[in-house]
């Protein structure tokens, strides 16, 4: 039985990108267990509407500033005792359209909350890494140590990133955990845009009756993760009592692998329970995309071992819980 509560009640805790998919669920969790909680957001990917549960919460303040400018990272910083670094614009599509913006939202604004955390004393400093970082290693799973060559410009950020914090604890005694993301889903995730995840992007389509595209034969795997796995990494990080457990990278996953083909056919058969007419949707096979990793699927050896990281929902379960929330939210 985890005692979040005992260990975060009263601690003072910044969430940057905290108006974003995970970040705003993060907000939500940490307000509920006691946890003074503060939101650092420039709005340019998150939205207002996803601290609606939060924004009158007597725990809760809102940081309206870009962590690209030192001084909004220095103000959001003070007083903190954690930092969780959300912030970053995310897509590998976006990062090739524009490889400037994601490098100083992702390297310089990632090096800013790191000067500004360090001079402000944060105990810890737990940040959002990437599975994009494994590259072109072809192994299977994906072992934290083990990693190959960056196949977009937001892979190289998100590495960079993995960097820094190493050379932080090295040189400055700054302690860090970063978490790999895989594919995070679920609540409050985006369908709309250019850049929207997939699955919300397909769940979105599918609901309107419009043929989702898929990039490739559907046969690339992924590590879909939902964000209730997301949300328990990120407390274990925070609480971790174990030193060894410190200055560490971590998949964030499940640790199954799902073909987009199978995806869609969840997707389908869930959201059918709902509308009938869905499972007749046709799919369309598109080109692949480039920057895109094959297969991804994460050991989660490392966060059991060290964090005793034992995530609830498969992505199944988790799919089932996300269609849900989308049909009654965005229908």
């Amino acid at each position: 039985m985890n005692n979040f509560r005992e260990k975060l009640y009263n601690k003072n805790i910044l969430v940057t990108g905290g108006a974003g998919f995970i970040g705003s669920n993060l907000c939500e969790e940490l307000t509920g267990l006691g946890a003074l909680v503060t939101c650092l957001d420039n709005f340019s990917t998150g939205f207002r509407e996803n601290l609606n549960a939060v924004i009158d919460h007597p725990n809760f303040k809102l940081i309206e500033g870009d962590i690209r400018n030192l001084e909004d990272c220095r103000k959001a910083c003070e007083n903190q005792d954690f930092v969780l670094h959300e912030a970053a614009l995310g897509s590998v599509p976006r990062s090739i359209n524009d490889p400037i913006t994601s490098n100083d939202v992702n390297v310089g604004g990632f090096l800013n909350m790191l000067v500004a955390a360090r001079d402000a004393n944060v105990r810890r400093f737990i940040y959002a890494a990437s599975s994009s970082t494994y590259g072109d290693s072809e192994s299977l799973p994906k072992v934290e140590d083990k990693i190959g060559k960056p196949l977009s410009p937001y892979a190289i950020t998100k590495y960079v990133n993995e960097l820094y914090a190493d050379v932080f604890k090295r040189t400055y005694d700054f302690d860090t955990i970063g978490l790999r993301y895989f594919n995070v889903f679920g609540r409050k995730q985006n369908p709309n845009g250019a850049y929207a995840a997939v699955i919300p992007k397909f769940v979105m389509q599918l609901m309107n009756h419009e043929s989702p595209v898929i990039n490739g034969g559907g046969e690339y795997s992924r590590d879909f993760t939902y964000i209730d796995n997301v949300i328990l990494m990120n407390l274990l990080a925070l609480t971790s009592e174990n030193v060894e457990s410190l200055n560490q990278v971590y998949n964030t996953a499940f640790g199954e692998r799902t073909t987009l083909n199978d995806l869609v056919h969840y997707l389908k058969e869930y959201l059918s329970d709902f509308d009938s007419a869905i499972a007749d949707v046709e799919i369309i096979y598109g080109d692949y995309r480039k920057g895109d990793v094959p297969h991804s699927l994460a050991s989660i050896d490392k966060a059991r071992n060290l964090l005793n990281y034992n995530p609830e929902f498969s992505m199944q379960s988790g799919l089932k819980e996300a269609v849900k929330w989308y049909w009654n939210n965005l229908k």
